[in-house]
């Protein structure tokens, strides 16, 4: 506590309410009180609500900032891999050598899955949305590795958050093959983990994949810059679930669905199917004054962010790795051509720079994820796969400490206490 007051002044009443000060970011004010006053706060959407204290992600929106345990994400995307920034997001510290080399070898040894769990799978239809299968298998674990459920205890809770770091490729990679009807591919615990994923992805048992070292790279930055993002909604709803005591595999399940909403996970997805409906260049112009048009529906996919006030700076990094992928396969394709002109008009046009609507990272993720030869459908299953060690870390976080069932209030506005009034008199 900073030892600062707020006063809340209602009629003639006045309230002095505690003020938090975290490490970085704003000033938080403890309105709790307020309810044994008989009030409740308005805040639709959360915009203004801290609903948790963490010490795992801090982002600056208007500063463009995103730190994962005080180190900046450029940091961790250039110099780190995916599976020590997960060691980060669940240790809060970064590894050292033997550490590293463990953690490493802990998931690498739990990347199977119960030989069943491919039956959960035939039960869907093929054309099923690779979300929509994920979002059940996801929650099925806790069926297979009952073993390990009890969320008070510090080594189940370690267990279970491995064992999802290490299945999330795995049963990413068989939702896939499932739609496509090939075979599943069994890990291969020689690669590394986004090797090891685009093995799984690509090859069949006739014909081994090789694995671009590029495009393995530029996989892991994926991931990496999708690992956490503070408490977004997906994120929120893990946490939210995980209040009433769910097993992880549930609030992981949970995450899932909540990731899949366009508005959040599915936006590079969006992007696709927004170049798709442009079309080709010639029609850009024609696609920019509608987006101009404020009195047009259009939307631009990809550009500006909720929380980046200015440029997102997972987007940077993102924006290098697509221009390595498109130069190393030397791909001509014309969508990715329209894509990159897009992005050549909005970091230009007055129109957009006034308003600070620059691409964001889900805007470079698509082009790349295309690029690679992933379906769209899959886009949204990567970006989970990618945030898995985030929701975890906030899991982990809001069992090692005490903590309550999330339930918020609300503002009521229907009707007042009526009776029953009998279906002939009605």
């Amino acid at each position: 506590m900073s030892g600062k007051k707020a006063t809340l002044t209602i009629g003639d009443k006045s309230l002095d309410l505690p003020v938090h000060s975290g490490t970085m970011g704003p000033d938080v004010i403890d309105v709790k009180d307020v309810l044994s006053n008989g009030y409740f706060t308005y805040d639709p959407g959360f915009m203004a609500t801290s609903a948790c204290e963490s010490k795992i992600t801090f982002i600056d929106g208007d500063k463009g900032i995103l730190l994962h345990g005080g180190y900046p994400i450029e940091q961790l995307a250039e110099k780190s891999d995916y599976l020590e920034t997960c060691y980060l997001l669940l240790n809060g510290e970064l590894p050292n050598a033997a550490q590293k080399e463990d953690f490493v070898s802990r998931v690498m040894n739990h990347t199977m899955v119960h030989e069943q769990l491919q039956f959960f799978y035939r039960g869907f239809r093929r054309d099923a949305h690779p979300m929509a299968v994920m979002c059940g298998v996801v929650g099925a674990l806790s069926a297979f590795y009952h073993d390990n459920l009890d969320i008070n205890d510090p080594e189940h809770r370690r267990i279970a958050a491995i064992r999802l770091i290490a299945k999330m490729p795995t049963m990413a990679a068989m939702s896939y093959k499932y739609s496509a009807g090939q075979p599943f591919m069994y890990p291969r615990n020689d690669l590394g983990y986004a090797e090891n994923f685009l093995h799984m992805m690509f090859a069949t048992p006739c014909a081994d994949y090789k694995v671009n070292p590029i495009v393995a790279r530029a996989m892991d930055r994926i991931f990496v810059l999708h690992a956490d993002h503070e408490q977004n909604a997906s994120t929120s709803t893990v946490r939210l679930t995980g209040s009433t005591g769910a097993n992880p595999y549930a609030c992981i399940a949970a995450g899932i669905a909540a990731l899949w909403g366009p508005s959040h996970g599915g936006a590079n997805e969006a992007v696709l199917k927004m170049l798709d409906e442009i079309g080709d260049v010639s029609k850009l112009d024609d696609f920019i004054k509608r987006v101009k048009d404020k009195n047009d529906s259009t939307k631009l996919m990809g550009f500006g962010h909720r929380v980046y006030k200015n440029f997102d700076p997972r987007a940077k990094v993102m924006k290098q790795t697509c221009d390595e992928v498109l130069t190393a396969l030397g791909i001509h394709d014309p969508q990715l051509e329209l894509a990159m002109k897009l992005e050549e008009i909005a970091l230009n046009d007055e129109y957009f720079v006034s308003r600070k609507l620059y691409p964001n990272v889900d805007f470079y993720s698509g082009i790349i994820l295309k690029a690679i030869g992933i379906p769209t459908s899959m886009f949204t299953v990567i970006f989970a796969l990618g945030r898995t060690p985030g929701w975890i870390a906030h899991w982990l976080e809001m069992h090692s400490a005490p903590y309550k069932i999330s339930r918020p209030r609300q503002l009521y506005t229907g009707p007042v206490q009526r009776d029953f009034v009998p279906m002939d008199k009605r």
